[in-house]
């Protein structure tokens, strides 16, 4: 077999946006029958929210919709520039700040938004943080993450070398 391609979610506290996009893309890629092909994590810019669970209120939005999720916060490190083959930036500042942590050109090279990966983005470029709004962004966030996954999945099944 095989070694899995490894992918790290990133967003600013990694307690909304991040560890729903890991927990969501493992689960799409497992009920495509491809989970093995992929190991996934998430990490946030900041150190505000290390070894915290996810937001309670996306938490609550993804049970709505059937997904029942857990993990615990950490900050993005160096060194997981050199041990993730993809890095995926929730916005532009998240991958601002990834890119500045990179050493050289082949960890900027990984790094990537994840609405890049959004059939809808229509020129968008950020996953929005809904920390200080109420459900309904929660709901969108949701919807956005799951579309990007399902399109990064798409993506890195069909084999394409940059994202559209």
């Amino acid at each position: 077999m095989s070694t899995p391609t490894r992918i790290l979610f990133v967003c600013l506290g990694n307690i909304i946006r991040s560890p729903l996009s890991e927990k969501l893309f493992e689960h799409v890629a497992n009920e495509a029958g491809v989970g093995e092909k992929y190991e996934v994590d998430s990490a946030g810019t900041s150190a505000y929210h290390i070894g915290e669970l996810p937001d309670e209120r996306m938490r609550r939005t993804a049970k709505r919709r059937g997904f029942v999720y857990g993990g615990s916060a950490r900050q993005v490190k160096a060194s997981d520039l050199d041990a993730f083959d993809l890095v995926i930036a929730m916005d532009m500042e998240n991958m601002n700040n990834l890119l500045r942590l990179a050493r050289t050109e082949e960890q900027r090279a990984k790094v990537h938004l994840m609405r890049s990966f959004d059939p809808e983005a229509d020129g968008a470029v950020a996953v929005p943080d809904p920390w200080y709004d109420g459900p309904q962004d929660f709901e969108t966030v949701y919807d956005i993450v799951d579309r990007s996954v399902r399109g990064l999945l798409r993506w890195l099944e069909a084999g394409a070398s940059a994202p559209e």
